[in-house]
């Protein structure tokens, strides 16, 4: 007979059993349904969350004469004059022109997230092109206004129509031309509408004229800037371009190369950047929401960092204020060395994909909700040897994808920290909403991105719980992909975001809009 003894009887039994009994208490402690007895907490403000009222400091934008404004204009590239800034206004502050009045708060959501799916599909059509030799994107409708055969291949930006959520004012041209264009890090190429329009859109500046600006020259069609872009256009010895959305919408005209006017960010005056390479589209289509066109801030060489600092493939930072209010700090975009300058900032390198090469990758480590890391595949946030996977920090994208197995891992957590919440049905990509009718405030767990070198990108509560509409709907900022995972602009509301090309890494400041 067998004789049956207790791990307490039998001693070595005990120490056979002992590693099994650590191994299933430490997984114990990492699933989410332990978050409440530990959980790390946020609370999130709701009132803070309605546009302010108290006026704003700065406008976004100037109308006095360029005399009575600056007091001094200097000729110089960034890179020599230390610091260059632009202000930021998203197309619903309160203050945008962009803004529309007669929209509610719930059409306002509902049109982001459309123009953010078309966003999230165009990068993944751009990534699958390069990577695969293939596109996804459906704009065989369109017809080539400059002949077929100038061609070789179609210029595939990270913008699809209307996509554009932050907007940039700078100046164009001598004498300077002031207009807003999107603000964009997944493409590569400034572009903007220009006169004789064979067909353009509204745009809420004067649209540019080329002829009344003594600094514009055409670029000739074996010039080294043409033949840098994807496509070799040529028409009369003077360079083309062509930029083709994923929905359709698309811009062509002549690559030339023109000043740029911006504010220098020491308070001197304005810097002056000459044979500065952009698109002047005589035939534009597509809803971009009165921009006069977009600057392409991507690692390409054709980009606007790369050409004000070519040597070292440019400097540049950003901070994205309140989206839904016009707040006394300003949101900024500083080129030169102040864009690097910030105290406090924590840096991770950049990730080089070697098939694409215009957008921003990281290595994303972890997440973590209340405090406890999650258990999340490596694979989820790996670039593999094809270039196909990775992470994407992007300013165009609003609300941050994940790898599906990340994101169920952090969906699911957070709703094991939030069982005192009201539930309430989803919306729209969002699959976990919550009705706080009658709340002034909400304890919600903490949520916090690891990176590669240490870095933390600890997000505010406002950063990933947001209204939805007017009746105390919020719903957690976050959905799933197949594709790579893309960190949006709503979780990089209130950083500073630096992105040193010359160290090729990306810093994260909190609280640096000022």
């Amino acid at each position: 007979m067998a004789r049956i003894c207790s791990a307490w009887k039998c001693p070595y039994l005990l120490l056979l059993l002992l590693p099994l009994l650590i191994n299933a208490t430490a997984r114990e402690m990492q699933q989410p349904s332990s978050l409440p007895d530990t959980i790390k907490r946020n609370t999130l403000e709701l009132e803070k969350r309605k546009p302010a009222s108290r006026p704003l400091r700065t406008r976004h934008y100037r109308t006095k004469p360029l005399a009575e404004t600056f007091q001094t204009v200097r000729e110089d590239h960034a890179v020599e004059a230390g610091a260059l800034r632009a202000d930021i206004v998203h197309r619903n502050a309160p203050s945008s022109p962009f803004r529309l009045s007669n929209k509610t708060r719930l059409e306002r959501v509902h049109e982001t997230i459309m123009r953010d799916k078309l966003r999230v599909a165009s990068i993944h059509g751009q990534i699958n092109q390069m990577v695969n030799g293939f596109t996804t994107s459906s704009n065989s409708g369109h017809q080539t206004k400059i002949p077929s055969e100038d061609f070789q291949a179609p210029v595939v930006s990270g913008l699809s129509m209307g996509s554009g959520e932050y907007f940039v004012r700078v100046s164009v041209g001598t004498p300077p031309k002031s207009m807003y264009l999107v603000l964009d890090t997944g493409s590569d190429i400034l572009w903007l509408q220009c006169a004789p329009c064979t067909n353009c859109y509204h745009q809420t500046d004067a649209v540019f004229d080329p002829s009344k600006s003594s600094t514009y020259s055409s670029l000739g069609c074996n010039n080294k800037i043409c033949l840098n872009l994807d496509v070799n256009g040529c028409q009369a010895n003077k360079c083309l371009y062509q930029v083709d959305y994923g929905d359709g919408s698309f811009t062509t005209g002549e690559f030339a190369t023109d000043a740029i006017t911006l504010n220098s960010a020491s308070g001197g005056g304005q810097v002056i950047l000459s044979k500065i390479p952009l698109g002047c589209g005589h035939d534009n289509e597509g809803y971009f929401v009165g921009a006069a066109g977009l600057l392409g801030l991507g690692k390409g060489p054709l980009s606007f960092p790369s050409q004000v600092d070519p040597q070292n493939g440019g400097r540049f930072s950003y901070c994205l204020t309140d989206r839904d209010s016009d707040s006394s700090e300003r949101s900024t975009l500083v080129f030169g060395d102040a864009a690097v300058s910030s105290s406090g900032a924590r840096f991770t390198p950049q990730v080089n994909n070697p098939r694409v090469s215009t957008f921003y990758y990281l290595k994303m480590t972890g997440i973590s909700v209340g405090g406890t890391l999650l258990t999340i595949p490596n694979s989820a946030f790996q670039l593999d040897s094809m270039g196909n996977g990775g992470v994407i920090i992007d300013s165009g994208t609003s609300v941050t994808r994940l790898q599906n197995s990340a994101y169920a891992a952090l969906r699911d957590a957070f709703r094991a920290g939030t069982t005192s919440l009201a539930p309430t049905a989803g919306f729209s990509l969002f699959d976990t909403c919550f009705d706080l009718s009658g709340l002034a405030s909400v304890d919600v767990p903490t949520v916090t991105l690891h990176f590669q070198g240490g870095t933390d990108l600890r997000l505010p509560a406002e950063n990933y719980l947001i209204p939805v509409d007017n009746s105390n709907t919020f719903c957690l900022a976050f959905a799933g992909t197949t594709g790579p995972s893309i960190i949006g602009n709503i979780q990089q509301q209130g950083y500073r975001v630096i992105y040193d090309n010359v160290r090729n890494q990306v810093g994260f400041v909190p609280s640096q809009c000022d």
